[in-house]
């Protein structure tokens, strides 16, 4: 085993704490108009920007803590493969011209993060510890 597969599940949760982390500070940027924010707060009924906005905060939340973490950040990513093909990628053809590249790295960011998983320091993966644990007791009982 090399290093690199040693200190995999460690780092795929330190990627997912920091990505879950920006993406969460997005969010409360449009929700709330902080951090920085030269529009100011986003209504929730506002479309796009409002259910977007929701789910970057919240599906930003559970990825830090790990619960849930597949299913929200396979939303997060059509969230914003929604957002390239519908708000960015009108504007021109390429990401760098319509300046939808943070939408179009966080897209496929948060697929690879589906199929891989949470990695460790996560709430799902203490929970299928646990659930494995009272399966190991009840086929040895």
């Amino acid at each position: 085993m090399n290093i690199f597969d040693r200190g995999r599940e460690h780092v795929i949760a330190v990627f997912r704490v920091v990505v879950g982390f920006l993406f969460l500070c997005h969010g409360a940027k449009t929700l709330f108009g902080v951090l920085g924010s030269t529009k100011g707060a986003v209504s929730i009924t506002s479309w796009p920007g409002g259910p977007a906005g929701l789910i970057e905060l919240v599906c930003g939340a559970l990825i830090i803590i790990g619960l849930g973490t597949r299913y929200a950040a396979l939303l997060s990513s059509g969230a914003m493969a929604y957002a390239y093909f519908v708000v960015h990628q009108p504007e021109a053809l390429m990401p760098i011209q319509n300046n939808g590249e943070l939408a179009a790295v966080y897209c496929w960011v948060f697929l690879l993060l589906a199929f891989i998983g949470p990695g460790s320091w996560a709430v799902d993966t203490m929970l299928a510890a646990r659930k494995e644990k009272q399966s190991e007791s009840l086929v040895s009982a």
